[in-house]
């Protein structure tokens, strides 16, 4: 429990530095914070220590180590890209004690090995999530956007809550493994109670048909906030997904396969159909993300390693893609308070260099060679077809097109198009930059080397 136990530590940290007589500036607490998540960064890759605690209920090995790293790295960028908002907040302690409180959730969520810790990691991930879509106490916006996401939430809860208990009355057993050696397609309880639990699961990763909150509630939030639902919190679930289904599940894939195959094309269709009439560069980037889960439940569909492997190949490109886009607009938005995809036409005149960052970030989750999402999506889509199902292929195709032609659109907008008023040359501090040097680097360097994918590949073997 080295990670869970760091990030503890570091609330405390947080709690006792709120507490203090002593009153700290900003900026000093924003420097104290990022060294801290630094630290818990680089200690995630060391002295990695595999088994069971709490009578098989909590379960770590050097996968889910790695998966917790991504998320801390996802973590660490979006601290460093909050530094333009947050410095003009007077509760940081208190958004960053709620942040990790979330990836501690999350961390839970990752290593559970039965429904209840599985369910307990949720909440904690979800509940804080909350406060922090409403962090911009001021604006109406922010408050409507919690209170969408906190009755989202619920009923989310709810479906997962119901889907447990069935779960249980038909197996006997909350334990992963116990339940796995009991499902079979034969008793539909157990294939009822499945559909509840993947509507659940639906909602937090905000997959067509469950998809309606998410828009809302990316506009009204802070972009920090957007930023970590769209990369931290889906990709946490998403991490969970594949192996609740490729483990615990495997009895019924006959089953699941044809539902995920439903939901991935009704997700690409409408998120990529719906992104193309967004006017706001949240909401833009809320249906673009809602798209990209499509494509991730086809390598789901794979049902095999390498469909395991390309998931978590394809968030860890999506942390570095998603994460530059909104690492612009979140220093767009500071400075400027402006988030239309309008106000970006002419960008490139007054700030080239976040006009290229955002591009390659563009194209990385378009798809385009040589950056790291066009491979993302090519091995998800080769997982895919593994199943031998080539129409969800060609229909994927089809919509990377489409999601091309919307993501070109902003890139024109940026590089082509006149503006009588474009923003004005922005002066990003220190840490953004250090952010977005690491979001490109990134989206380059995994997309040019194959390290990363053969090192999850072998993680899995």
């Amino acid at each position: 429990m080295k990670q869970e136990l760091l990030v503890t530590a570091i609330i405390f940290l947080l709690l006792f530095i709120k507490l203090s007589t002593k009153e700290w500036k900003v900026e000093t607490s924003l420097t104290v914070i990022n060294i801290l998540l630094f630290l818990n960064l680089v200690s995630g890759f060391f002295y990695i220590r595999t088994g069971t605690l709490f009578g098989d209920m909590f379960r770590t090995s050097e996968l889910l180590a790695f998966e917790k790293n991504i998320l801390n790295l996802g973590t660490f960028i979006i601290s460093l890209q909050s530094y333009s908002w947050l410095k003009q907040h007077k509760h940081v302690p208190e958004f960053f004690m709620l942040m990790l409180c979330t990836l501690l959730g999350m961390f839970f969520m990752l290593s559970s090995n039965n429904l209840l810790m599985f369910y307990l990691g949720l909440e904690l991930s979800s509940i804080p999530l909350a406060a922090m879509a409403n962090f911009d106490l001021e604006k109406r916006h922010s408050s409507e956007a919690a209170m969408k996401y906190i009755m989202s939430s619920a009923f989310s809860s709810g479906l997962l809550l119901f889907g447990i208990s069935m779960l249980y009355g038909a197996t006997g057993t909350l334990n992963f493994d116990e339940i796995a050696g009991q499902l079979t397609t034969q008793n539909s309880l157990q294939v009822f109670s499945f559909i509840l639990l993947l509507a659940g699961f639906g909602f937090k990763i905000s997959a067509v048909p469950f998809h309606l909150w998410t828009a809302d509630v990316y506009e009204g939030s802070p972009v920090a906030v957007t930023s970590y639902l769209s990369v931290i919190s889906k990709g946490s679930v998403l991490f969970v997904l594949v192996s609740v289904l490729y483990n615990v599940f495997r009895g019924l894939d006959a089953s699941w396969y044809k539902m995920l195959f439903l939901i991935s094309v009704l997700t690409m269709v409408i998120g990529n159909l719906f992104a193309l009439r967004q006017q706001n560069m949240k909401r833009f980037l809320a249906f673009s993300s809602i798209a990209q889960v499509g494509f991730i439940l086809i390598g789901i569909t794979g049902e095999s390693i390498e469909g395991s492997a390309s998931v978590i190949f394809f968030i860890m490109v999506y942390v570095f893609s998603n994460l530059a886009a909104f690492g612009v607009i979140s220093l767009v938005s500071a400075a400027t308070g402006r988030e239309g995809v309008d106000d970006y036409k002419g960008f490139y005149k007054t700030n080239p260099l976040l006009s290229w960052i955002l591009a390659i970030a563009l194209f990385s989750l378009a798809g385009v060679p040589p950056t790291a999402g066009f491979f993302g999506k090519f091995f998800l889509l080769l997982a895919g077809a593994g199943k031998g199902n080539y129409w969800l292929i060609t229909i994927a195709a089809l919509n990377m097109v489409v999601s091309l032609y919307y993501y070109l659109r902003v890139v024109k907008a940026i590089f082509m198009d006149d503006n009588e008023s474009p923003v004005e040359k922005i002066h990003a501090p220190l840490s953004p930059k250090i952010a977005m040097l690491v979001c490109t680097a990134g989206i380059i360097l995994t997309g040019l080397m194959s390290g990363a994918y053969n090192y999850i590949h072998s993680l899995l073997k």
